[in-house]
């Protein structure tokens, strides 16, 4: 199955805008497979392969002169000596107002310190996401079940996920500078897979774990460095109520949430108490990889006061902002629709809405609407 990106489009935007674009986004994402569809002439070098790798260490101004037009780098972050080089040969291209380079990464780039050190001001940058229910065209259950990784989805999901999480923990994030403790990133895993979409407290974690508040702090900045894990911010306004400050955490894909939790079909997933939690971390993501391509500049939140009230998914595009609350049946409860009409002012949000599974796509209120999100995949507010 070939599946057709959404983001090759601001791939492309970016291109014409910059001499070169880093493609940020977890191993196995699809990266090389955008880059190579994108930009089809372009020639590739994977720094990944050990005779590529001690070219490109050992003299890589020299190896980047010896490019042509257009060169994907794949796997940038195996060689951090690249990056100062690449900032000059970037430089020596750039009058000509052509893209030049496309350098891929596993990593984000504050994990990657050399990104953001040394090509400030001369990348566009992309995150790439799992595919979203709208590129795959599969059932939303399927989706759901198995995550947005396209091998997962080709095959049994959790066979995929094991050695997968095993590269990552044991091998990537070492290449990387540092010194992890693959144990102790699984069983923290773990633990916020039980607790998927929970505030976060680290103390708590740091107890249950018998470790520092600074380790578990580590142990999260490593995570969401490999994209496994979403640190949800809360949402604030100056306005009287008590706000809850600590984000939620989320595991990104539910493939991987669902592999932790040991659940296998859709029948043991229909059965388990956190079945909500896990729907709701699902629509989040496949809202936020949507939403990040068609207006890449919006700043995303949850809304939660100390008294309960709460929503799920707060979209700040700048001039307009949407409150989302997430259902994990349908989602045409008229007093559901009553209590998010009742606090969108409290947020200022323009509108909300309530995205749930089966059911019809509905008004509901003056301001709030309902969605099914297995019934229009592609929806975005």
């Amino acid at each position: 199955m070939n599946w057709e990106r959404m983001a090759r489009k601001r791939l492309l935007e970016l291109s014409r805008e910059f001499p070169a674009v880093v493609v940020v986004g977890a191993r196995q994402v699809g990266k090389t497979t955008l880059a190579r569809s994108a930009f089809s002439e372009a020639a590739y070098r994977d720094l990944e392969s050990p005779l590529i790798r001690q070219r490109f260490a050992e003299d890589p101004a020299f190896e980047l002169g010896q490019l042509g037009a257009m060169t994907i780098l794949d796997e940038a972050q195996a060689v951090p000596e690249l990056f100062p080089a690449l900032r000059g040969a970037i430089d020596a291209r750039r009058a000509d107002g052509q893209c030049h380079f496309c350098i891929l990464g596993s990593a984000q780039p504050a994990l990657i310190q050399s990104v953001s050190e040394s090509l400030a001001g001369r990348i566009g940058l992309l995150e790439l996401d799992p595919l979203s229910a709208a590129e795959t065209g599969l059932p939303a259950e399927r989706h759901w079940l198995a995550g947005g990784f396209p091998e997962a989805l080709r095959g049994n999901f959790r066979n995929w996920w094991e050695p997968y999480l095993s590269t990552i923990l044991q091998r990537d994030l070492a290449a990387y500078g540092f010194r992890p403790d693959a144990i102790f990133l699984r069983r923290l895993l773990a633990m916020l897979a039980a607790q998927q979409g929970g505030l976060l407290n680290m103390s708590a974690l740091g107890n249950s774990l018998g470790v520092s508040y600074h380790t578990v702090q580590h142990g999260l900045d490593l995570l969401e460095g490999v994209f496994l894990i979403r640190r949800l911010p809360p949402y604030f306004r100056n306005i009287r109520k008590r706000l809850v400050k600590a984000p939620r955490v989320y595991i990104r894909d539910t493939g991987l949430l669902h592999h932790l939790l040991h659940v296998s079909n859709t029948g043991e997933l229909d059965n388990q108490p956190w079945r909500g939690a896990s729907w709701e971390g699902f629509v989040i993501e496949d809202i936020i990889r949507r939403e990040l391509l068609e207006h890449p500049f919006t700043q995303c939140y949850f809304w939660r006061t100390a008294t309960g009230q709460e929503v799920d998914l707060v979209l700040d595009r700048g001039d307009r902002r949407i409150a989302i609350e997430v259902k994990a049946n349908s989602a045409g409860n008229p007093h559901d629709a009553r209590k998010l009409e009742a606090i969108l002012d409290d947020i200022g949000a323009s509108e909300g809405w309530l995205v749930g599974m089966g059911g019809e796509s509905v008004g509901m209120s003056p301001r709030v609407r309902s969605v099914s999100l297995d019934k229009v995949p592609d929806w975005l507010p």
